[in-house]
């Protein structure tokens, strides 16, 4: 590993996987690429289907139930499902980050007449998203191939507006260093219409817990913080709603939600907006993310 990734896999070190625990035995592998990005490992194990970055034991960016494939997996998915319960009905969503396309599909499922368009960097990926994973672009449900950062830039200049931005890039690292900072996320809440939700993956716990935390504060103001094994924040341009408001909005949508294996009496708890980092911790910047912190460059 280069010394800067050595470094900030250091900074980032956390007992968890990126999007689960990791894949020790790998089972069955049934494709394997190397792309112009990455290593890309797909493989059969106890009944689920993986993908997973690199070689080594890495955590794994997606898998799939091969009884079940509607069922949500990962409960990183399951949590940025909770975005439903602030924005009930988006009619246009961003994605950025396709994964197996476990985030995509479900938000089809739930929302059949919404605009869902999805950001991947690495068109491998797509390929094996649509290849071993069931992901199928159609009129509604589009994927561009390209940098989410630069897409998110290309979009604000054209003054668009999304009801749901979804945030799930991840190297085999973490968050794409570009990707974390507050110049990123103001243009990311630029995009936003009326009371447009933004829902972003990211560690549970890690080294840069709080500067993330303070940065997104810094933008959103409070905001939900959703923790498992990942963590999930909601934010909202124009504040959060009350409980009682996101109460009823459970129970409308506990139906469609349970066939996904996720729900009210499973998310509900997870809502909380605790200030988990100290006062005036650093935010995180275009000139100060975590590589420039570290005057890291390979």
């Amino acid at each position: 590993m280069p010394p800067r990734r050595a470094l900030l896999a250091g900074l980032l070190a956390t007992p968890l996987a990126l999007h689960g625990t990791g894949a020790r035995g790998e089972g069955t592998v049934i494709h394997r690429e190397r792309s112009l990005y990455r290593n890309i490992l797909v493989y059969e194990h106890e009944g689920l289907r993986c993908m997973k970055f690199g070689v080594h034991d890495a955590g794994r960016q997606t898998c799939a139930s091969l009884t079940d494939p509607q069922q949500l997996v990962f409960e990183y998915t399951r949590m940025i499902l909770g975005a439903l319960y602030l924005v009930p009905e988006p009619r246009r969503v961003l994605v950025i980050g396709l994964g197996g396309g476990s985030v995509p599909m479900a938000l089809r499922a739930l929302l059949p007449q919404a605009e869902i368009e999805s950001v991947e960097l690495d068109p491998a990926v797509v390929r094996v998203a649509e290849r071993f994973f069931g992901f199928v672009p159609d009129a509604r449900s589009t994927v561009i191939t390209g940098d989410g950062r630069v897409h998110v830039k290309r979009a604000v200049r054209q003054a668009r507006r999304f009801d749901l931005i979804v945030l799930d890039a991840f190297d085999h690292l973490y968050v794409p260093e570009h990707m974390i900072t507050r110049d990123y996320l103001l243009e990311v809440r630029a995009l936003l219409d009326e009371g447009g939700v933004v829902a972003a993956n990211t560690f549970s716990s890690s080294g840069l817990h709080a500067a993330e935390s303070a940065t997104y504060h810094s933008v959103f103001g409070t905001f939900f913080n959703l923790r498992r094994n990942n963590r999930v924040i909601l934010a909202r341009r124009d504040g959060l709603p009350a409980m009682t408001s996101v109460e009823a909005q459970a129970a409308r949508l506990e139906p469609a939600l349970r066939r996904l294996g996720t729900g009210r009496e499973w998310l509900l708890p997870l809502f909380r907006t605790d200030a988990t980092w100290p006062p005036g911790t650093r935010l995180l910047t275009d000139q100060y993310s975590p590589g420039n912190l570290l005057n890291l460059r390979d």
